[in-house]
């Protein structure tokens, strides 16, 4: 259910972001390629760099939600998750000048935009894959959600898995895009981004929910007390 949401929050927010990173997929080079299948080759690369970079930032999440439930049990990480998230939908109008405005968001975004205009001129799939690599470092509130939801799973492998469904979602329009942008309409854009509230606010109930342990499959299925197994464990050792 959760790979699910991710996916439909990637599909939906992929037209945020052609939006945001459509100077790039603009920018990219084309004319350095021997054909169509070894062009369209090469953006499947760039993509592939993208969701790469999703995956490996969601597994290292996932090892820091380890981490916490170390502290904080699992269930009380989901809902805290989830009320992050929903406050973050519920203030989005009133934070997001706010936060892009910060200077540790605008120095970050000019060091990674100063490695993109290494490789944008080289034209070759290595290239492209790295750029592709570099997109998805850059700051964006969409993937901070998402990154909410992988931390929640509290485990590498499903924080990699969570992100890699969020990064698929995003693949079809973006993939789109960097073939042209002209396929996708400004209006079509708009409409389709006042969705994405909808279903970022669809993750932070099914967080909320999970980590109430309603024992409803799929939606709230009962998750294991892993903190109390380990002091009734070490209890009983003694």
């Amino acid at each position: 259910m959760e790979l699910w949401s991710a996916f439909i929050i990637g599909l939906f927010g992929s037209l945020h972001c052609i939006g945001m990173c459509g100077p790039i997929v603009l920018a990219l080079p084309y004319n350095n390629f021997s054909g169509k299948s070894q062009y369209l080759l090469g953006r499947l690369f760039y993509n592939s760099g993208r969701i790469a970079s999703y995956m490996s930032i969601g597994f290292v999440l996932g090892l820091l939600g380890n981490g916490i439930t170390m502290f904080v049990l699992q269930r009380s990480l989901s809902i805290i998750l989830g009320v992050i998230i929903l406050t973050w939908v519920m203030l989005s109008f009133f934070l997001k000048n706010k936060l892009t405005g910060l200077n540790v968001f605008n120095s970050y975004s000019a060091i990674i935009k100063t490695y993109f205009g290494k490789f944008m001129g080289k034209g070759t799939k290595a290239s492209l894959l790295i750029l592709g690599i570099l997109n998805g470092c850059l700051p964006c509130g969409l993937v901070y959600i998402a990154f909410a939801g992988a931390i929640s799973t509290a485990n590498p492998v499903k924080s990699a898995l969570f992100m890699a469904a969020f990064g698929l979602g995003t693949l079809p329009l973006m993939f789109l895009a960097s073939i042209s942008t002209h396929l996708i309409s400004l209006d079509l854009r708009r409409k389709f981004n006042k969705l994405i509230p909808v279903f970022t606010l669809m993750l932070s109930l099914i967080l909320i929910l999970r980590g109430m342990n309603l024992g409803i499959p799929y939606i709230s299925p009962k998750m294991e007390n892993s903190k109390s197994h380990v002091l009734k464990t070490d209890c009983c050792s003694e």
